[in-house]
């Protein structure tokens, strides 16, 4: 559903993000007294008295840009103000009318948009009196705010629904839902109804990581087709999380491109700890990570890093050999690798590897593919009968040391995790827990995603009784 979009422009250090987390209602774009942490778009979705709305933070306006960094931030900001639908131009009330306002204002002009003028900082009555100066701008309506605190962000709020095209009819069909009772098939049980629940995953969300400069701006630059997000040789250029919608086979799929990671004694604070901090959200909010490396480096400590976060939260992973298009190969190159990787890394023996190349697509799409196939295969469910049989095979043919295995079944999905009931779960030996997990991805895949194997204890029937007897409660005399 195509929503309208509102774009918020004006010069850096003006108080954009603080007002975009405002109206998304969390804290999605990083807040910084340093002028120019906004580099790319940051999309969210924005809701007031029942209008929802696109809202775009951009990064700061200037008239001549110092750097390669900051004329990629004011061509981003120039295409938001392009696609969007209504324009909130925000304006600093502590410091007054800069030249740049007034650059900003023309601009704005040329552009033929519907413009909310924002007077923010306004946190106080005497700094709302003094913004009228804004009034020289030329641009109505005009709003004093403090995006900060809260104060008339409602009453800005109603301008911009005011101020917004009508309502699409996809808009309308949205707003007005199905009942429920249309997607319930009456000859399903409760439990399988909450099964059905549990395995609609949606689009998959699919997280870009890596260490800095591996490519990940530019590999989503490629998918899109366009220059969707900044790329430079520097470390650090991308900030923010920032989510793209693709289409992959005609299936949706988000993509969420990061801030690179680095080891927690190797972050600078201030902005990189942020980047890093909303990095780690994003993978935690995503079905699949696409892990880049540097095909020129190696597979570094740093890399292995990156891969414990995503496997620490369980999330599938495609482990993407980016740059191969710079490195002389022979023959036998990519076997090299191979037997390296899972040498180094034995802990990615169920991982797919990629060798890529973002900046020439070299295997791009079939990176996208083994995304989805592996966030299918993480909500894969085994029957409880097919699963014993695996297990009861495999004890058979290496039985444990002092330890009776029972049942096994599958508990959850994403990851799939299963509850192996035994004697005693202490006398597990963690190379038959590896043993055990390795004949049931021999017999059905998970290609991708980590699964969890948990040993419990099995009640015995008589002690089972035994606590549910009711307890006797003695008299007293």
């Amino acid at each position: 559903m195509s929503l309208p979009v509102v774009a918020i422009v004006g010069r850096p250090n003006v108080g954009k993000s603080t007002l975009f987390n405002r109206l998304v209602g969390e804290r999605v774009a990083i807040v910084e007294d340093i002028p120019g942490t906004t580099r790319d778009r940051v999309y969210g979705t924005g809701e007031w008295n029942g209008r929802r709305f696109t809202l775009v933070d951009t990064g700061g306006l200037e008239l001549e840009p110092g750097t390669h960094i900051e004329a990629r931030v004011q061509d981003q900001a120039r295409v938001a103000i392009e696609e969007a639908d209504l324009i909130l131009f925000m304006v600093d009330a502590a410091v007054g009318i800069a030249p740049l306002d007034h650059e900003v204002a023309d601009r704005l002009r040329r552009a033929a948009k519907p413009v909310i003028l924002v007077v923010n900082k306004a946190d106080n009555p005497r700094r709302e009196l003094e913004g009228a100066e804004f009034y020289a701008l030329g641009i109505e309506p005009m709003i004093a705010i403090s995006a900060q605190h809260g104060r008339s962000t409602g009453d800005l709020a109603d301008l911009l629904v005011d101020a917004l095209p009508p309502a699409s009819p996809e808009e309308t069909e949205a707003d007005l839902g199905e009942p429920a009772s249309a997607f319930v098939d009456g000859d399903l049980s409760e439990t399988e109804l909450a099964e059905l629940a549990e395995t609609e995953i949606g689009p998959p969300r699919v997280a870009i990581v890596g260490r800095p400069n591996t490519g990940k701006s530019t590999f989503v630059n490629r998918v899109l087709g366009h220059e969707r997000m900044i790329v430079s040789d520097l470390p650090g250029t991308t900030r923010d999380p920032v989510d793209s919608a693709v289409a992959v086979d005609g299936e949706p799929m988000i993509l969420v491109d990061t801030a690179g990671i680095r080891r927690r004694g190797a972050i600078d604070r201030g902005i990189e700890r942020y980047s890093v901090l909303r990095s780690l959200k994003a993978i935690d909010r995503a079905d699949v990570a696409v892990v880049l490396t540097d095909a020129q480096e190696g597979y570094t400590a740093q890399d292995a890093h990156v891969v414990g976060y995503v496997l620490e939260a369980g999330k599938g992973v495609v482990l993407v050999i980016n740059k191969w298009d710079v490195v002389e190969k022979d023959g036998h190159t990519a076997d090299d690798w191979l037997k390296a990787l899972r040498r180094e890394a034995p802990y990615l023996a169920w991982a797919d590897i990629v060798f890529a190349s973002a900046l020439t697509g070299q295997r791009v799409e079939r990176i996208l593919h083994e995304a989805r196939r592996v966030a299918e295969e993480r909500y894969r469910r085994v029957p409880t009968a097919e699963l014993n049989r695996v297990v009861t095979d495999a004890v058979r043919e290496h039985p444990p040391s002092h330890v009776r295995i029972y049942y096994a079944t599958q508990v959850a999905v994403a990851p799939p995790t299963f509850v192996v009931f035994v004697n005693d779960p202490t006398l597990i030996h963690f190379s038959y827990r590896r043993y055990l997990e390795n004949r049931i991805r021999a017999e059905y895949g998970f290609l991708g995603t980590p699964i969890k194997l948990i040993f419990r204890q099995r009640v015995s029937e008589e002690s089972a009784r035994r606590q549910a007897r009711p307890r006797r409660i003695a008299r007293r005399r």
